[in-house]
């Protein structure tokens, strides 16, 4: 017991000693809220004696499932780690599906679409429905029936509940897409949350299974959780109440995929007897970071106020920059890069930079190219969504299913077979007809004389080809292990010779370097039962969530999103874009509980700062092709003067109605060179030119993109905007006062 305790502070002891009923644990960030949930289930196993069988451990991601696993492996050792359920919502789900999903009438064997698989599968709901594409986009009809499903609102009540005529249509295109799911025997992301509540809300002897089983239950990011997620919790702690959640409703930033942060404001409701434990130590950043990080966050509404402190020290102050625009806010960033990396105390994976949009990144790449400054941009296409991948993934997934609609539809004529997309809408169409899975419609064609068939010969001989083909592997798939099917696969279908005719030698190669490593994953299957590798290498590869393309072994600057940086941390943070319009976003301006959203974003973004925090904003920024002067973040305002080095100068106080900044705010200093030049900007452009000094056809000559031609000049705002055309770099919009254009003639 001493060991396990002694690594805790006071109130991680507490949280870890609280066993029988509900707690809440409110977690600031960087508060060690993983050691305490595996430290608390180190001591129920070794200290209190509880069976690792009757734990159940829900997380987010599996890279936290996995970092829960490896490190309990390290404290309790891989015999009793073994024995425990620690996984996602989603894969949990899916194993109790395997299980009981037979007793809402469904085959054991589904398999799981992912969002690429929705998006084909609504495409097919609207040519069904005869619906245009352009007025119904498949991905924003997907999305709301992925909000409704996360309410656990089916279908009918969706229609009963919502009257306008576009909802009227999504309700059309949600029936059918479950019609077709149901036929393809697959479920959606969406649909394992919601069947598995279905399963133990109608099912008494299947949720009191579940009862014996899981006596203690621990949830991590109680504050992400949506409400399909929040009642599947409270149905499997239903009769014992060993409820052990562990979240922050300061770091509630996803409203926007179905979190819902009154699921752990409201957790003492649900449970009044609930214990309420505070982590308010912090093990990441310095004192300073954190004092403007509570100046941010105690400006909003909160229930539950933590006075985050450290022992780490005062460290560097905050510093405060403005840019003249997005192009000179990234090359002040990159400069201060460049200058903390030449002192030697940081290398350049130390760095981060964090925006609210993924376009701010390119002005930020731009900048760190031109300087030669390595950097990954988190969030690029994952290994799992390349196009290759999913091709060869189909295949098998027809393999373990033929009635796997989407997949089948995906693979009629990759690599290309002479059917097309008019065939293909043929050939669904006639499948409906016959109300049978288009796999049974190519049988039912098998079986028919040609003069019967609805297609023209040549036709029908290319979709009988197809099914021979598919019939063909399927005999395989008993024959081999998973590596030697996958080869027989690509091998038969002809993948390498389609890649290399389909995207050149060179990308064509990298691509069939994806389709190895595909293999090569699947050699960690070999060891299982010849049956069940597919079937679980499919299911496992479908689970796998959106793991973000970060490579922690790269010495590069990472460029991310505030969303997608929740639960890293980096020695040096640089948050851009800190603007009204951008954070907080335009979209949240007319919604008080997206405005607090907003404010957890920057909240969340400076927490993830060990070391030095730097807050940026523009003068002006060109957003939808237009140059628009902008006002800093409403949320700037919350922070005291003393707290930033160079402090804000502020011409006139803040209106208390909107909180918003009255006056222009003015910064005494900047960061080497830059804001020097940043300032001279400033001045130039204030006095900006009263005429027109470039003319259309006129040739001219940038520092950075090199000679050009002038397409057209005009006057906003006082200065010149000037459009240029540059042979390498395309068409640029210039302001003549800071761009230091030169005419070549």
């Amino acid at each position: 017991m001493v060991s396990i305790l002694d690594a805790l502070n006071p109130a991680q002891q507490q949280a870890v000693q609280a066993i029988e009923g509900p707690v809440l644990v409110l977690a600031g960030p960087g508060s060690g809220k993983t050691r305490v949930l595996t430290h608390r289930i180190a001591y129920l196993i070794n200290v209190i004696g509880v069976d690792p069988f009757h734990i159940l451990a829900v997380t987010f991601t599996n890279k936290a499932a996995r970092e829960m696993r490896e490190r309990l492996e390290q404290l309790i050792g891989p015999g009793p780690t073994a024995g425990l359920t620690v996984g996602t919502f989603h894969s949990i789900c899916s194993r109790i599906l395997r299980r009981g999903i037979v007793h809402l009438g469904r085959e054991r064997d589904f398999v799981i679409y992912d969002a690429d698989d929705q998006e084909r599968l609504m495409r097919r709901v609207l040519r069904s429905l005869s619906l245009d594409e352009k007025q119904y986009p498949p991905r924003a009809i997907r999305n709301r029936i992925s909000s409704a499903k996360n309410e656990l609102v089916g279908p009918h009540e969706f229609a009963r509940v919502n009257r306008s005529y576009y909802d009227e249509i999504v309700t059309r295109c949600y029936e059918r897409y479950q019609e077709l799911l149901r036929e393809s025997n697959a479920l959606d992301f969406d649909d394992l949350l919601v069947e598995t509540v279905h399963l133990l809300e109608y099912h008494p002897d299947v949720t009191a299974h579940y009862h014996d089983r899981f006596v203690y239950l621990l949830v991590d990011e109680y504050q992400d959780t949506n409400r399909a997620q929040y009642e599947l919790i409270k149905l499997l702690a239903a009769r014992r109440r060993n409820l052990f959640v562990v979240g922050d409703e300061d770091q509630s930033i996803y409203a926007w995929r179905g979190a819902d942060v009154r699921n752990i404001l409201q957790f003492e409701d649900d449970y009044p007897d609930a214990q309420v434990i505070l982590l308010e130590q912090n093990y990441r950043s310095t004192q300073e970071i954190l004092d403007v990080a509570q100046a941010v966050i105690s400006g909003g509404e909160r229930k539950h106020a933590k006075n985050l402190w450290t022992d780490n020290g005062k460290g560097r102050q905050v510093s405060l920059h403005e840019g003249y625009d997005q192009n000179d806010e990234a090359q002040q960033v990159v400069d201060e890069i460049a200058r903390l990396i030449a002192g030697g105390d940081y290398r350049l994976s130390d760095c981060a930079i964090m925006y609210r949009t993924n376009a701010q990144s390119r002005a930020l790449e731009e900048a760190l190219i031109t300087r030669g400054v390595r950097y990954q941009i988190v969030g690029g296409t994952r290994f799992y969504e390349r196009k290759e991948i999913k091709d060869v993934l189909a295949y098998l997934r027809l393999l373990a299913n033929p009635y796997d609609g989407v997949s089948l539809g995906r693979v009629l004529n990759v690599p290309a077979r002479g059917i097309g997309e008019r065939t293909e809408s043929e050939l669904n169409r006639w499948s409906a007809e016959l109300g049978v899975p288009i796999y049974q419609a190519l049988q039912e064609l098998a079986n028919m004389e040609g003069r019967q068939s609805p297609f023209a010969t040549r036709t029908r001989n290319a979709l009988l080809a197809f099914l021979s083909l598919i019939d063909e592997l399927i005999d395989l798939v008993k024959q081999h292990d998973l590596p030697t099917l996958i080869g027989a696969v690509v091998d038969r279908v002809g993948v390498y010779e389609a890649l290399l005719r389909e995207y050149g030698a060179d990308d064509g190669e990298d691509r069939w370097s994806n389709v190895l490593e595909l293999r090569n994953v699947s050699n960690e299957y070999i060891n299982l039962p010849r049956e069940a590798q597919l079937a679980t290498f499919l299911e496992e590869v479908a689970l796998v969530a959106d793991v973000d393309s970060l490579d922690p072994q790269k010495d590069a600057v990472t460029c991310i999103t505030l969303h997608q940086a929740k639960g890293l941390e980096f020695p040096v943070v640089f948050l851009v874009g800190l603007e009204e319009g951008l954070l907080p976003h335009s979209r949240s301006m007319d919604d008080r509980g997206a405005l607090e959203e907003e404010r957890r974003l920057l909240y969340v973004g400076a927490t993830r700062a060990k070391e030095r925090l730097y807050l940026h904003y523009a003068f002006r920024r060109i957003t939808y092709g237009h140059v628009n002067t902008t006002a800093p973040s409403r949320f700037l305002s919350h922070i005291p003067k003393s707290l930033l080095h160079p402090p804000i100068k502020r011409q006139q106080s803040i209106t208390p109605q909107s909180t918003m900044f009255t006056q222009r705010s003015d910064v005494s200093s900047g960061v080497g060179k830059g804001y020097q030049k940043n300032r001279s900007s400033r001045s130039r452009a204030s006095a900006g030119p009263t005429e027109i000094t470039f003319a259309p056809g006129q040739q001219v000559r940038h520092a950075r993109f090199g000679e050009g031609i002038v397409v057209s000049s005009k006057l906003v705002d006082g200065d010149e905007e000037v459009t240029v055309h540059f042979a390498d770099q395309g068409e640029k919009r210039l302001l003549a006062s800071f761009a230091r254009l030169e005419r070549v003639d």
